[in-house]
């Protein structure tokens, strides 16, 4: 496995590389866990014997708001280094930030447009303009044929789903299924931040997401009961509801009257400081 840390040399090597099979891409900012060694391997079986696998490593600093703390964002390189090799990835790009944003952050950016400024974006002002900038950037550089994105955050792959569609970028999108702990709990890198009670309290969340998706199943009330009743029991199990709803699967905006299948359902909780977010699609 070998790690670039310019885009220069990467570029270099890279030349032509796509041309010999698929090169799959799974951007991430590190602090990996098993969710991420998943995408990984998700990647590696698509790729196959004669493609590529490439991960990115890069804590972008234009996806963090002012009251969200980047310089607390855990920088684990040797360690995720180590995940990336034993999932079958054969190259990383770990850039610095100047390397991404020689002049500072750019005053160009993405408009992720108005999915961009609803739920995570709501509570987040600017993060998927981030987002999109820096993937946007990040395709520019690796030239993939394949993106290999998370079905966890789900309002995150929808907006860049889109982004590829809009901007008829070359290149495949493929979502993979959320990754979860034994008890149901999304693995995520915020899960570290947890304490032991609040650890103990968060599978509220998927149990919550699995007792609506059956009401929805079996098409029980309307949405606004349903999205009351998440969060009485998200919030009864001591955690803070942000927002707990049925959305349409492919706009995201949020669903009204009598409850009918093919939607997700969507969950941002506070559990102490760490903010936890899940999703279940319903088909």
């Amino acid at each position: 496995m070998q790690i670039f840390n310019t885009i220069a040399n990467w570029r270099s090597f890279a030349a032509g590389l796509s041309a010999r099979g698929p090169l799959v891409f799974v951007p991430t900012m590190g602090a990996l866990h098993a969710g991420h060694g998943s995408l990984v391997t998700h990647a590696r079986q698509l790729a196959g014997d004669h493609g590529h696998v490439v991960v990115s490593i890069f804590v972008n600093p234009t996806q963090f708001g002012p009251q969200e703390d980047f310089a607390r964002y855990p920088r684990t390189l040797t360690d995720d280094v180590a995940l990336c090799e034993r999932c079958g990835c054969d190259f990383i790009f770990a850039p610095a930030a100047t390397e991404m944003y020689p002049a500072g952050p750019s005053n160009l950016s993405v408009n992720p447009g108005n999915m961009g400024d609803i739920l995570e974006g709501a509570i987040r002002p600017g993060h998927f303009s981030g987002v999109c900038t820096v993937v946007l950037k990040l395709l520019a550089i690796v030239q993939p044929t394949h993106l290999i994105l998370g079905q966890k955050d789900y309002q995150q792959q929808a907006i860049l789903r889109g982004m590829v569609r809009d901007f008829n970028l070359p290149v495949g999108v493929v979502v993979a299924p959320t990754v979860r702990e034994a008890d149901g709990l999304a693995m995520s890198s915020r899960n570290r931040y947890l304490t032991e009670p609040q650890r103990a309290a968060a599978p509220i969340i998927y149990q919550t997401l699995a007792w609506a998706a059956t009401e929805v199943r079996n098409a029980r009330g309307d949405f606004a009961q349903l999205s009351a009743a998440m969060r009485q029991r998200i919030n009864g199990a001591g955690l803070e509801t942000q927002y707990a709803l049925a959305a349409d699967c492919i706009s995201l905006a949020e669903l009204h009257g009598p409850v009918r299948p093919s939607c997700v359902l969507l969950v941002a909780a506070k559990n102490g400081s760490t903010r936890l977010i899940d999703n279940m699609l319903i088909e």
